[in-house]
């Protein structure tokens, strides 16, 4: 498989009008560009993470993606994992609930084009719109994203919300699955929070850097959450021919030291 990087055109949706028979119509248009595509190893290890997926049944909607401390690549598996469920015909919703840092936006170059403006999860939480506005239908036929655009310093009101208990029911009836990407469970109580309305949760250890007693306590978070932990994704895990992913998508760290102000910083 090359590793050139594909350009994703991103179409706005109506998502009360979603159903999941029927093709939704398209409406304005943002551009993903920098979504690359995987080395063959890479994408059947995706793959069989999806397929296990499948095997969790039909009550399991919601699933929340996370890791114990930064750069472990929760995001990356997420990402994936949504594309690949999409790809394999499912509808699928990939949900950027990272409110105090995402650099999803930034990473993959996601833009409207007509320069129209962008908002996401939390421009939804906190002001009167549908939850149409900022979910968005991508080239992938059965991809949707919902990203975070404008991050704030400390979102836990938006996370007590009745708003945002709602829309995760609303997420829940129109999309088959539910990809939540979370920040760390080390860092701030977020993900927790959010683990709490999620059928299930996936935990990304990085082989041989994470304590296996930092692990345990991100378990036992997930299920103290009332969230059952569907199982442990092994983040780069040092092996033969596996430099090049090490250095293409295991660089650069995008949560810093946790600070006074209630953020991260790097």
């Amino acid at each position: 498989m090359s590793t050139t990087n594909e350009k994703i055109t991103i179409e706005r949706i109506d998502i009360n009008d979603l159903k999941l028979d029927k093709k939704p119509r398209p409406l304005h248009k943002i551009v993903m560009d920098d979504l690359p595509e995987l080395p063959y190893a890479v994408e059947e290890a995706i793959n069989r993470l999806r397929v296990n997926i499948s095997f969790i049944g039909s009550d399991i909607k919601t699933i929340m993606v996370t890791s114990t401390m930064p750069n472990e690549g929760k995001s990356f598996v997420s990402l994936h994992l949504w594309r690949q469920l999409a790809q394999a015909g499912i509808p699928t919703l990939f949900v950027d609930m990272d409110l105090r840092k995402s650099v999803m936006v930034e990473k993959y170059s996601m833009h409207c084009e007509n320069n129209e403006t962008m908002h996401g999860t939390s421009y939804y939480l906190a002001n009167k719109i549908s939850l149409s506005e900022v979910v968005f239908q991508s080239e992938i036929p059965n991809g949707y994203i919902l990203p975070n655009v404008d991050n704030v310093i400390n979102p836990s009101m938006l996370l007590e919300s009745n708003r945002f208990k709602a829309m995760f029911e609303q997420m829940k009836a129109a999309f088959r699955y539910v990809i939540v990407d979370v920040p760390p469970l080390n860092l701030v109580s977020d993900g927790e929070k959010i683990a709490s309305l999620c059928d299930g949760a996936i935990l990304v250890v990085r082989g041989g850097d994470t304590p296996k007693a930092m692990v345990k306590n991100s378990a036992s978070q997930i299920e103290r959450a009332g969230c059952p932990l569907l199982g442990i994704v092994l983040n780069r895990v040092k092996g033969s021919g596996s430099g090049y992913y090490y250095k293409k998508y295991g660089g650069g760290s995008y949560y810093g030291k946790y600070g006074k102000e209630g953020y991260y910083y790097k």
